[in-house]
């Protein structure tokens, strides 16, 4: 009660943050007549001012009042468009790194303009963060027209762009792209080996719009670069046919061999499921006679076989993937776009692809990996805009730290949104969608039909075909093309059906658009200024007419064909209608077997149906009914949000490893030498293999030097006579024996270095570096994706998952950085320099990919570093091919492959 009334009295946060920032509104609004004074040049000489001045010490929130009214005044002249207040009020949100909520058609796009020139200014570089590559680039052209009047450069980061393209749109003062591309481009750019080959300059601002899709629709599927792994493609194809012999449950504890639990995405095997599964596949060969599937030879087996129940019972082709060209395509559960080029992970999309009988690909093993809310919280400021974020503000401000404001729109709203109407069929729904669109048809209003899958708009455009309705069909499958089709889907009686997200960004402007129209004619050098003018007036009068008569017919209608899971993407939907203060209406339909009310609250329902003797083709209509069915959608989101969270927890842990990795990459990059790391890593490699053998503070009983000796022989290849010095000198202490095994090493170390110059030996150091250090994080890893695996298992010993998983993980990455320093070390020490003339002799590849850089001298792993000399470099390329067990052909009478073959 206190708090309410303090609300009353005060505002809420939102009206005082809102009051605030109106305020500042007054300020830029007071600039306008001297700002409209300005000459083009003088105008673009503002923004060498404003650097000017920042670079003297003035403030990005100083400057702002004069560098949004100069912007407002390049957009009039421009674009022909000037920023309303409320979108004054936008940019400023954006510019404090908070979310900006404006409703549909209050020009979002537009008002991005104002913080990206803004923060443009300091140098550091803006990134607009985009949902598709179409978007990027229309705005990028139509913004960036009004950037580069101001002299400003802008970019546009695309994907199939080449390494040099990539680099020149983020030399660019403001860079428009999507958020996959600058995410995989991070990643990318800690795979390369050289500083120069890097696209990305450091992470300052980002504006991102559509920012509740991609924080939070796209959240739950990290970024994840991959490379081929093992291949287990026939295994696919067996377990494929293994999945129809089961039969599933009906209820969970009823008769059957799986239970397929929707609420949580899940297929459980039953015990009886166990026994038949282990039957077929010792009868398939599979499984060894009396074999069990949990042994552990056989976890493989009932990996794939979970895949492929899933496959079959959880994954619906055109709802959850298409098929085109013999390829499974995924598409995107919230937005209803396909993903091409994305794959599931855990081998499920390889049994999506031998359950419809596509060319299976191989699976994949992952080299870098990314979480969009890690990669976006590494920004210096991050903010974002959306028509629909307040239903989800706690958890941007859980995850990301930002706030939501809601920014008043221009004009007061005047859409009607209907109460849901719920019938007892999908046939009865669908006839009743069918009468309204019928209606609205007659009328000349308008309709956006929107569904949930593709499977349910090529249901509904095969009904309005069979009644001879004429209506566009959008999947999100072309977005250029949609974005045209959603342009004219204001027209008297047009009616598009559309996934939820197709054509989104785009205004639906009452009586079409007629910008191409104009355009066109303007760009037409047939007319003269006079003709054009006139054509224009009439396509204009022409457009005001149609326009009042779709207002008169009641403005655009929506029509939901189901409820989505989540209450923002509805809402979403609705906002299509009523931009700018237009009259329209929405409206959604639902039935007792959507997915959202089977779950959820089918059984009430049809209770409540059955009771009340309702008829075929009645629908409950009541805002009771509308309130449980946001309550249900609360309970999804709730769990939505929870797998979100958790992901994100054991990914911090990944996180925190993954920073402390790409800085050691950055920091091996940007030196040129790194000889003083490598010798404190040798000096530290060869005091931990001598502990090993002589135990500090230990006698000399306890000594083992024959087994020293050994191991340095076998893991470093140093021939040093260790027990003959102890006998030699039967006082010497250990420190002593340790001091000459460091020196002797070091120089032979030294010897090797001298021989090909220190520039191209520090070179081939840091190669060798670097590719040790990529090798063991790929593993590292796969290490972690297996500990996740089965982490939630330590539950049932009273301990928790995500404390176990972060206690391995840094046991992991100890081992792993061990492993580096052990690894680069034998390398380096093992490695034999064979060179007569540094400048001419090649390069001699160790391992697979070793340095991408050319070093002018060869160097291969080989003999005792003790033994090191200078040997002639032979030509081999025109002997006869050798064995491995043949004597070597130039003549040193070693087997090949213990000398010029030792590497190939």
């Amino acid at each position: 009660m206190i708090p309410g009334l303090f609300k009353k009295i005060f505002g809420s946060r939102n009206d005082r943050l809102v009051k605030q920032y109106a305020q500042t509104v007054r300020k830029i609004n007071a600039l306008e007549p001297a700002v409209a004074a300005l000459s083009d040049e003088a105008l673009r000489a503002k923004t060498d001012e404003f650097k000017a001045r920042f670079a003297a010490g003035e403030t990005l929130d100083a400057l702002l009042p004069e560098a949004f009214a100069v912007v407002r005044e390049a957009g009039k002249r421009v674009l022909g468009m000037r920023h309303f207040d409320v979108q004054m009020i936008g940019g400023m949100t954006l510019h404090d790194g908070k979310i900006a909520e404006m409703r549909t058609g209050e020009g979002k796009t537009l008002m991005a303009t104002l913080p990206a020139y803004l923060n443009a200014l300091s140098g550091a570089g803006v990134h607009i963060v985009t949902v598709n590559d179409y978007l990027a680039s229309r705005d990028a052209e139509w913004m960036g027209r009004l950037h580069r009047f101001l002299g400003l450069t802008v970019g546009v980061n695309l994907s199939q762009m080449s390494h040099d393209e990539k680099q020149v749109a983020y030399a660019a003062d403001i860079t428009y792209g999507t958020n996959n591309e600058f995410g995989f481009d991070y990643l990318r750019d800690n795979m390369v080996f050289t500083a120069a080959e890097r696209v990305q300059r450091s992470l300052g601002f980002a504006i991102v719009d559509e920012v509740d899709s991609i924080l939070i629709d796209e959240a739950r599927t990290p970024l994840i670069i991959s490379g081929q792994a093992e291949d287990h493609t026939a295994l696919y194809v067996r377990m494929n046919e293994v999945a129809p012999m089961l039969v599933r449950c009906e209820t969970e504890e009823g008769e059957g061999d799986y239970w397929v639990d929707e609420k949580a995405h899940q297929v459980l095997l039953s015990e009886a499921g166990h026994e038949l599964a282990e039957e077929i596949l010792a009868r398939l060969g599979l499984l060894p006679e009396g074999g069990s599937l949990y042994d552990s030879a056989n976890i493989l087996l009932i990996h794939h076989l979970y895949a492929a129940l899933r496959a079959h019972t959880l994954y619906l082709r055109d709802q959850h993937y298409v098929v085109q060209n013999n390829e499974v395509i995924i598409v995107d559960e919230f937005t209803g776009r396909m993903m091409p080029g994305r794959r599931w992970s855990d081998g499920l999309h390889q049994a999506v692809e031998a359950k419809e009988g596509v060319r299976i690909q191989n699976e994949n093993q992952t080299l870098a990996s990314i979480t969009f809310q890690n990669y976006f919280r590494m920004y210096g400021k991050l903010s974002g805009m959306t028509g629909t974020a307040d239903t989800e503000a706690y958890e941007f401000q859980q995850i990301y730290g930002l706030e939501t404001v809601v920014i008043p729109t221009n004009m007061p709203m005047q859409r009607i949104d209907h109460n849901d109407q719920i019938f007892r069929t999908a046939d009865e729904k669908h006839q009743a969608i069918v009468a309204d669109i019928r209606g609205c048809v007659a009328r000349g209003q308008p309709v956006l039909v929107g569904t949930t899958s593709i499977e349910n708009s090529e249901l509904l455009s095969a009904l309005l075909d069979k009644e001879k309705l004429p209506h566009q069909v959008l999947n999100a499958k072309q977005h250029a093309h949609e974005a045209e089709i959603v342009a004219q889907a204001g027209r008297p009686g047009v009616i598009t059906i559309a996934t939820n997200m197709a054509g989104r960004g785009t205004d639906i402007v009452l009586g079409g658009n007629i910008e191409k129209e104009l355009a066109a004619l303007r760009a037409d050098e047939s007319l003269s200024d006079a003709d054009k003018e006139q054509k224009i007036a009439a396509v204009r009068a022409e457009w005001q007419r149609v326009h009042e008569q779709v207002v008169s017919a009641g403005g655009l209608h929506i029509i939901g064909s189901e409820r989505h899971e989540s209450r923002r993407i509805d809402n979403q939907l609705r906002g299509r209608s009523g931009r700018q203060g237009d009259t329209g209406s929405s409206r959604f339909y639902l039935s007792l077997e959507d997915p959202l009310l089977r779950i959820f609250a089918g059984d009430r329902l049809k209770a409540i149906m059955d009771k009340l003797r309702m008829p075929e083709g009645e629908p409950i209509e009541h805002p009771l009914v509308s309130r449980s069915l946001e309550s249900a959608q609360r309970k999804v989101e709730g769990r939505n949000f929870d797998i979100r969270k958790q992901l994100l927890e054991y990914d911090d842990v990944a996180n925190d490893q993954r920073k402390v990795i790409y800085q050691q990459r950055d920091e091996l990059l940007e030196s040129g030498d790194i000889s003083e790391t490598i010798t404190a890593m040798r000096h530290g490699v060869l005091t931990d293999t001598f502990r090993l053998y002589v135990p500090e503070d230990s006698v000399e009983e306890q000594w083992d030097l024959p087994g020293l000796e050994k191991a340095l022989a076998a893991e470093l290849q140093l021939e040093l006579p260790v027990a003959a010095w102890a006998a030699a000198e039967p006082n010497l202490p250990d420190d002593a024996i340790l001091s000459r095994i460091i020196a002797a090493v070091d120089t032979a170390y030294t010897a090797k270095v001298d021989l090909v110059g220190a520039a191209n030996f520090h070179q081939f150091e840091r190669n060798i570096m670097l590719q040790t250090l990529d090798t063991q994080w790929r593993e590292h890893l796969a290490a972690l994706d297996h500990l996740r695996q089965g982490i939630h298992l330590r539950g049932y010993a009273q301990k928790n998952p995500k404390q176990e998983y972060k206690r391995e993980a840094f046991e992991l990455f100890e081992a792993l950085l061990d492993r580096v320093r052990a690894e680069t070390t034998r390398l380096l020490i093992t490695v034999q320099v064979r060179t007569e003339s540094v400048e001419e002799a090649p390069v001699a590849e160790i391992g697979a990919d070793l340095a991408s850089e050319p070093a002018p001298a060869a160097f291969a792993e080989a003999a005792p570093a003790a033994a090191l000399a200078a040997e002639p470099v032979v030509d081999l390329s025109q002997a006869p091919k050798a064995g491995r067990n043949d004597p070597c052909p130039c003549g040193s009478g070693k087997k090949f492959k213990h000398c010029h073959g030792k590497l190939n």
